[in-house]
């Protein structure tokens, strides 16, 4: 997927006109992002760099001062380079339809008309951008997920994408195996991870009114969507096995008396 963006051309433009202030670079995206250790680095960084050039021509360490000034002009445009994932966004390539991602969390009456819904569901092949897009936006705020989500999240991804490709070369035609796997990455999973994301991040370590946290919240929701992915991936293939089996009993008795008629009449 591809940086070049309108937005990423202003900032990278910006970054060129202003480069005399590099230094304040890495400070910067730590703000933006709200994140402690970038916000230290960065101003680490704009520390040395100010101490630099306050250090006088005329001084024993001018020249040490130069050499530490334009160190930190290299050490931040390079580690800004690194950190180009929370400020230099990717193109998503098939990015979700706002209709896509629904407006409320999905409730028990929309399963209750499963086989209704997924005869409008659309097919299998149509269901990778949006996968896509939750792996990608997953990816550009790894950096404000607890730990461990975002492993889980793209285990999930994987998960589903090899059930997507399956159903997309053999489909099962099983109107409910359809509409759970397209609720599951169409709604619940752009769902449970934009609306952990719609929470300030000082808030999502807060106790809610059950005690809980949104941090634990994720967590466990996203391991519940992990194991109705690992259900319908091994439901998938257990269907496969089955036919698979079944095929191989209707050639068996279809064929197989014919073979060892054959066999008699040689004899």
């Amino acid at each position: 997927m591809s940086r070049l963006t309108v937005g990423n051309v202003v900032k990278v433009t910006i970054v060129v006109l202003f480069f005399p202030f590099i230094a304040l670079l890495v400070l910067m995206i730590g703000v933006r992002r709200k994140n402690k250790k970038i916000i230290v680095e960065g101003a680490i960084y704009l520390a040395l760099f100010l101490g630099a050039v306050s250090v006088p021509s005329d001084s024993t360490l001018f020249s040490l001062a130069a050499f530490v000034g334009f160190g930190v002009f290299g050490v931040s445009a390079i580690r800004s380079y690194m950190l180009r994932d929370l400020w230099l966004h990717r193109k998503i390539r098939g990015q979700l339809p706002t209709s896509v991602v629904p407006q409320q969390a999905p409730t028990q009456r929309a399963y209750q008309s499963a086989p209704s819904v997924a005869q409008t569901a659309s097919s299998a092949a149509d269901l990778s951008p949006a996968l896509t897009w939750v792996a990608s936006h997953a990816k550009q705020n790894k950096h404000r997920l607890p730990a461990g989500a975002y492993v889980t999240i793209l285990e999930t991804c994987q998960t589903l994408d090899a059930v997507i490709d399956a159903e997309t070369q053999h489909p099962t035609t099983d109107a409910q195996f359809e509409y759970e796997l397209a609720a599951i990455v169409r709604e619940f999973l752009p769902t449970v991870l934009q609306g952990y994301l719609a929470i300030p991040p000082n808030m999502v370590s807060s106790p809610q009114s059950d005690g809980r946290t949104a941090d634990q919240e994720l967590i466990e929701q996203l391991q519940l969507l992990s194991k109705q992915a690992d259900t319908l991936h091994s439901s998938r293939h257990s269907r496969t096995s089955a036919e698979l089996t079944s095929t191989g009993n209707f050639l068996r008795e279809r064929f197989g008396h014919h073979k060892q008629r054959a066999f008699d009449l040689d004899i």
